[in-house]
């Protein structure tokens, strides 16, 4: 019962293994003799030897779908058998070859999923007899063959069937451990590669971990230190090896580490800096600026500075901007830190300059001068500062004390409503603060006003008034900035409103002192004759006729009063000075005694 294409199938496999053909044998002529005949081969030979080649196909298909279709193909090799339909199961179901017949698909699809992995008859018209066999396998159910027969299969038939049905199943359960190897290989390269890519990005968070933790170390070690600007610019510019520089609000450079300092630093344009520091405030993070990489020393909302690197050939990437904006965060601690302490000071400096320039006992002033560190028991200037630009707010004030600061000199200060007072523990030099404020401020539109020195803490606020009265003469004078001192003014001392008894008597002992301490001691008439002279205009005739003394006895008064008081009757400004204070001395002070 098995049919030609079952012998043709044979033939088809076992000539690919060598065999030779049928008929070869004893056909050459000088062949030797043929031993004892085989018997003939029988039907049921021919259909072994053609399922054993289709076990080999099987098995060497490449995927489950040709080993359904190699079986469903070669099904009449069995016996007299036909494919119907072949399932897959693919993911918990069961999927339809597309060899399938289609007159009785659905039926027949419908009977396969009924029998849930069991073998079961299957009716299909025009087939007398029907069967769906499991392809079963280590791994459970494969799929399923539906198999029809025109007559009722032999026994022989049936175990031929059976032989196909396991020998399909085997190569499925091979194709799908092979497909599930490829899988697994596939999975387990992508894991590793997975598993690389984490490493790799681990490896470089750790780095980056590192990098961060070691610049924040060595900036929060520059904090600790107390180094300052130059600590931050000199760790930033071995961080990056690019320039670092700080400046303050006002674009003036407070440090630069690196090459290429400009120099001199160029004066900071005031609209561009503001310019400047609102683009960059909008900002989240450092900002390019043409060559410079800029951060704001910001801490609560108010701008304190400017840190930047210089980067002329744009080399700076993620790790320069980690660094600068590390060192930013440094800074902005340093900078609060020293900004509350001047704050703190500037409070407690300016209540008791406040209470000096009002008047306050001396006790408690010497106690707390100690406290703040300042000796009062030196002489003290009172200098008031005034500046065109400037409103006299804290940081007017601030800028006023560092300025004094760096010319050396030692002082209490404080702020009034249109200038700020210096008490000074020393007369300052007549241009130095002067300099020093119009390079701080970017202007030489300023006052300085300073007092004759003060011995006692009761004299400060006389000597207050007379910084301001020095003040207000300079700024009405041709040249209304600079510095003046009140013991400069000479008859400016006492012109104008304010003026008591006490600065009369000051200017009166300043001019004509020395005069009035010689008569008394030698019982002479010094001042009088100078003053005689004044009110003579000068004239020797009618002054030594008013004083009844000889015209060469008057020669000689003028002449010692010259040499007592150092000052020279020829020159025009000594000249009204000593005329203003005999007149004061006449008739203010009551003359002679």
């Amino acid at each position: 019962m098995v049919g030609s294409r079952a012998y043709s199938l044979y033939h088809r496999y076992s000539d690919r293994k060598g065999s030779l053909p049928r008929g070869s044998v004893g056909r050459h002529p000088t062949a030797a003799p043929r031993g004892p005949r085989l018997p003939a081969r029988t039907p049921a030979d021919h259909a072994l030897q053609a399922l054993v080649a289709l076990s080999r196909a099987l098995f060497d298909a490449p995927d489950e779908g040709e080993i359904l279709r190699l079986a469903m193909d070669h099904i009449v090799a069995a016996g007299p058998y036909r494919a119907e339909a072949a399932y897959l199961k693919v993911g918990g179901d069961l999927v339809p070859s597309p060899r399938n017949r289609q007159p009785h698909a659905l039926a027949v699809g419908r009977r396969v999923r009924e029998l849930a992995g069991q073998d079961g008859n299957v009716t299909v018209a025009g087939r007398p007899w029907g069967r769906a066999l499991g392809l079963r396998g280590p791994g459970g159910l494969h799929g399923y063959l539906v198999v029809t027969s025109r007559s009722r299969p032999t026994e022989a038939e049936r175990s031929l069937l059976a032989l196909l049905v396991r020998h399909t199943a085997a190569a499925l359960s091979v194709a799908f451990a092979h497909r599930r190897q490829r899988e697994d290989a596939l999975e387990l390269r992508r894991l590793r590669e997975e598993r690389t890519a984490l490493q790799r990005q681990l490896i470089s968070v750790v780095a980056e971990l590192g990098y961060e933790r070691a610049v924040h170390a060595l900036m929060a070690d520059v904090a600790a230190s107390g180094g300052g600007d130059e600590a931050v610019t000199r760790a930033l510019h071995g961080l990056t090896g690019l320039p670092a520089l700080v400046e303050d609000r006002f674009g003036r450079l407070r440090s630069w580490t690196g090459p290429s300092r400009p120099i001199p630093y160029p004066e900071p344009d005031p609209v561009r800096q503001d310019e400047m520091l609102h683009a960059v405030a909008k900002e989240t993070g450092p900002v390019r600026i043409r060559d410079r990489l800029i951060t704001l020393i910001r801490p609560h909302g108010e701008i304190l500075g400017v840190l930047a690197l210089v980067d002329a050939r744009d080399e700076a990437d993620e790790h320069t901007v980690l660094a600068l904006e590390h060192a930013a965060a440094s800074l902005a601690l340093e900078m609060t830190h020293l900004r509350n302490l001047a704050e703190t000071e500037l409070r407690l400096h300016r209540a008791l300059a406040d209470d000096l320039l009002a008047g306050t006992d001396e006790p408690s002033a010497y106690a707390r001068s100690e406290a703040v560190g300042h000796d009062l028991h030196r002489s003290h200037y009172i200098v008031v500062v005034q500046w065109s630009n400037r409103t006299p707010d804290d940081s007017f004030a601030q800028t006023v004390g560092r300025a004094a600061s760096a010319v050396g000199m030692r002082s209490l200060l404080t702020r009034r409503s249109d200038h700020v007072v210096l008490i000074a523990d020393e007369r300052p030099h007549a241009r130095a603060l002067y300099e020093a404020l119009a390079r701080e401020t970017g202007t030489r539109s300023g006052t300085i006003g300073v007092s004759a020195p003060s011995d006692s803490l009761n004299d400060i606020p006389h000597h207050y008034q007379e910084a301001q009265r020095a003040l207000d003469v300079r700024r009405h004078s041709r040249e209304h900035y600079g510095t003046t001192f009140f013991d400069e003014l000479g008859l400016y001392r006492i012109l104008g409103p304010g003026n008591d008894y006490r600065e009369l008597e000051t200017f009166v002992d300043e001019w004509l002192g020395q005069l009035i301490d010689y008569d008394s001691r030698h019982h002479a008439a010094m001042v009088e004759t100078l003053s005689r002279y004044f009110d003579c205009g000068g004239n020797y005739d009618e002054t030594a006729e008013s004083l009844a003394i000889h015209r060469s006895t008057l020669r000689y008064r003028l002449q010692r009063i010259r040499d007592i008081s150092g000052n020279d009757l020829a020159n025009v400004e000594d000249r009204l000075n000593l005329q203003v204070a005999t007149r004061v001395w006449k008739i203010v002070l009551g003359g002679p005694g």
